[in-house]
């Protein structure tokens, strides 16, 4: 791909065969929207009325287009479980975007913080947590071994935290 014009910041004209491949094919992309990670700095800048943040979850909403299963579209969007407040004005400004949730456990987030993402029947967000999981076995005393059941009850404790929260339906 070439951009029609090298100075230009780069926008939805380089996004474009990605949505067209996903559509053909039935796939999704994200966007990167709200990062987990300070300071933000890029993404907190005002650009016209909106912040940087906004506008590129705004082209997430506008690209996804037709609501598919569920009634979100093929473009999602990444938005960090660190940022709460965020996360709610998202939620209710990307009604038809799914959100692609990291920054859960190792990097602060918590199960209050990501019930923001999900819509009102508890869909709509999916929470990455990485760390806390695979590194879960660090906090069991043990040599390791143990890795693959301290995984599975660091997910376990995750979906239930989280399902306290987030009630599907």
């Amino acid at each position: 791909c070439r951009l029609r014009d090298p100075e230009r910041y780069m926008g939805s004209d380089t996004v474009l065969p990605f949505v067209d491949t996903c559509r053909k094919y039935g796939k999704c992309l994200f966007l990167l929207a709200k990062t987990s990670n300070p300071p933000g700095e890029l993404q907190n800048l005002t650009a016209g009325d909106r912040l940087v943040y906004q506008l590129l979850g705004d082209m997430a909403e506008r690209l996804g287009t037709a609501p598919k299963d569920y009634g979100y579209g093929l473009a999602g969007a990444v938005t960090g479980a660190t940022y709460p407040e965020e996360l709610r004005e998202l939620r209710a400004r990307l009604p038809h975007t799914f959100f692609l949730v990291p920054g859960y456990g190792a990097q602060g987030g918590t199960a209050e913080d990501v019930q923001y993402a999900f819509d009102k029947k508890g869909c709509g967000a999916i929470v990455n947590a990485s760390r806390s999981i695979m590194c879960a076995w660090q906090k069991t005393g043990g040599d390791g071994h143990d890795f693959q059941d301290a995984a599975r009850a660091a997910a376990e404790a995750m979906r239930d935290a989280i399902g306290a929260y987030v009630k599907m339906g």
